[in-house]
């Protein structure tokens, strides 16, 4: 379609245009996007050879001191005056050594088969009686199992920086230049690799506290860590893609696969609309605040500001108390002769209009905030222009206003969807993942998110395995969804549009 025929096209028809160009273009976003993760992996083998190649060239061109490192670390540098960096790579590898001998290698080596020897009783030969002989643990054998191959992939790491930094001592050592000494280095990175500084620490602790536990977490959908596995008194084993072909498994009665698909259908409905009405009415609000015939501007900002100062957990207790069948608005329906009204237990359906409009209540606010401030820094200049030329309220709307708004908070958006495919304070508070009347569906009821079905999982039936599986898939679709919709959008291709 021309510039000339897409202008020529009512504000709706423009709409329909931009939806059918956003599915048009999905496929090949989605192509490009997984084109995009098999480059970066041949990118990363490409390295990995490359390394080596480096690696088996500093050995074979390097001197004795430099050959020495590659089984002393730090050598080559101790060698070379740079005695400080030198005895930091030793004591790397002389702490790894003895982190193996004394605890690593105990679990790797039952890493492959997560324990065989259960918790089972014996005779005590010297009283004649049973006592309680504790087994292998399969839950501390994978999760110090996993932290010892990390730590050996960081060790490897140091490894090869130790044969990169000898050998580049033995180069300034023939080039007649002076290695650098340890205070000289110390000063080097409060200065120019400052950052390199300010960043370890926190690169340490996102390590330990977040790679470690999501390493262990991925590994656990490929066990059979269930309930009928919980250690230490039962082992549990690898199976590898079995736990995702039972959550894909559809079959009769209460199933993982039907419960799955069910779920992520409202899931997906969910996160729509709860989007989107916010962030539509929130726009809409903050227009009508904005108007300059509205008086009291501040009052109205203020207002939704108090709105936002209650923490949202107890505005979703009060909601849900309000509106049980027993609840204040029922005992006022009542006195007026009105039938109550079974807002979270009648059907699915009323359940979920219902934690849809209220998750409108809590949410709006936030939208109204962030949009006004958006809303007064569009050119004045833009409406001026555009009511010269005729264009009515409706029209500005849909070609300044929208656009603009679209363009910034874009990012914002996706931000939303996925915190809302991920909600889980809304459902959990307000229906617990009531009404419970499909008996199709496993551990789960029919307003549940497939957030919340994950914490029942854990906590309710201990299906860990079934658990981590979703919450793999989630993040995938989470993820895949994000990254396409922001490189479809303006935001993306046309960074300095409104600039």
């Amino acid at each position: 379609m021309t510039f000339i025929e897409y202008k020529s096209l009512s504000p709706a028809q423009r709409v329909i245009y931009k939806v059918k160009e956003f599915f048009s273009l999905l496929p090949g976003r989605v192509k490009a996007f997984f084109a995009a993760i098999g480059k970066f992996f041949r990118n990363l083998g490409n390295s990995f050879v490359e390394g080596l190649k480096g690696y088996g060239s500093r050995f074979a061109s390097g001197d004795a001191s430099t050959k020495i490192s590659y089984l002393v670390m730090g050598f080559g540098n101790f060698t070379r005056g740079q005695v400080g960096k030198g005895l930091a790579f030793l004591a790397a590898e002389v702490l790894y050594i003895l982190y193996m001998l004394n605890f690593g290698l105990v679990y790797l080596n039952k890493f492959d088969t997560l324990g065989t020897t259960q918790a089972h009783q014996e005779i005590n030969p010297a009283t004649g009686r049973p006592m309680m002989v504790a087994g292998d643990n399969s839950m501390l054998i994978l999760l110090y199992g996993t932290m010892s191959i990390l730590i050996t992939i960081v060790f490897i790491a140091v490894y090869v920086a130790n044969t990169k930094a000898a050998f580049e001592a033995e180069q300034n050592q023939k080039a007649g230049r002076k290695n650098l000494t340890l205070k000289e280095e110390m000063t080097d990175f409060l200065d120019g690799k400052y950052h390199i500084t300010m960043l370890s620490l926190p690169v340490l602790l996102i390590s330990i506290f977040t790679i470690l536990p999501l390493a262990f977490m991925i590994l656990i959908a490929f066990t059979n860590y269930d309930r009928s596995h919980v250690p230490p008194g039962n082992l549990f084993t690898w199976v590898g893609l079995q736990t995702f072909r039972d959550v894909f498994k559809v079959s009769e009665g209460a199933s993982k696969g039907y419960t799955f698909l069910a779920l992520t259908r409202w899931t997906i409905v969910w996160a729509i609309f709860a989007t989107f009405t916010n962030y539509i009415f929130g726009m809409i609000i903050a227009l009508m605040i904005n108007k300059k015939s509205i008086k009291f501007k501040v009052f109205w900002r203020t207002l939704f500001v108090v709105t936002i100062a209650v923490p949202q957990f107890v505005s979703l207790l009060l909601m849900q108390q309000i509106l049980q069948d027993d609840g204040v608005l029922n005992v006022i329906l009542g006195y007026m002769g009105i039938p109550a009204i079974s807002f979270f237990n009648s059907t699915a359906l009323t359940a979920r209009i219902t934690v849809i409009v209220i998750n409108m209540w809590v949410g709006i606010p936030y939208t109204i905030l962030s949009t006004s401030g958006i809303l007064m820094n569009i050119p004045e200049d833009l409406y001026e222009s555009a009511r010269i030329d005729g264009a009515t309220p409706v029209v500005q709307f849909f070609q300044i206003t929208l656009p603009y708004m679209l363009f910034v908070t874009t990012p914002s958006l996706i931000q939303s969807f996925v915190g809302n495919i991920n909600n889980f304070n809304v459902i959990y508070l307000l229906t617990g993942g009531g009404p419970n009347k499909d008996a199709n569906l496993y551990q789960a009821g029919q307003t549940d998110l497939l957030v919340t079905w994950l914490f029942k999982l854990t906590m309710d039936s201990n299906d860990y395995n079934t658990a981590a599986a979703v919450g793999i898939l989630v993040f995938i679709v989470c993820a895949t969804l994000s990254l396409i919709t922001f490189n479809l959008s303006k935001s993306s291709r046309n960074e300095e549009e409104f600039s």
